[in-house]
């Protein structure tokens, strides 16, 4: 059963990851061809990466109870294949996050999620802690 853990636990966090993703319209739900695309290419970018490491003796597997025990290839886990997506969309969605809200700023909209910021608003001037006039 604890074979499964690593696994599972990247699984989830992939599926978390896909949730901010729909929440907040980053990659997939913007455009999801182009987005598999980016994705599929750092995938098999690392794994030909590590691939290189392994044939030269740099990288080995290392031996845990939580890991499946299957391999792509000798010394290379299943898991490094969904560790390797969740490293690409977890950087994909930052810099789209980033992307965004510098944009935003740019055009003087603020970054997501800045109307609910304490400080002033923009519309009223008003402080919103305390309620007056901004000075």
């Amino acid at each position: 059963m604890t074979g499964l853990l690593y696994l599972g636990a990247l699984l989830v966090s992939l599926g978390c990851l896909a949730l901010l993703d729909r929440r907040f319209t980053l990659a997939f739900w913007y455009d999801a061809r182009r987005t598999g695309w980016t994705l599929g290419l750092g995938v098999l970018g690392f794994l030909l990466w590590d691939l290189a490491g392994l044939a030269l003796g740099i990288f080995a597997r290392g031996d845990s109870p939580h890991m499946t025990g299957l391999l792509l290839a000798p010394e290379l886990p299943v898991e490094e294949v969904f560790f390797l997506a969740l490293l690409c969309y977890v950087a994909l969605l930052a810099w789209r996050w980033f992307d965004r809200s510098s944009a935003q700023r740019a055009t003087g909209r603020g970054a997501p999620g800045a109307d609910r910021a304490p400080g002033v608003d923009r519309t009223t001037g008003t402080d919103r802690t305390t309620g007056r006039g901004a000075s």
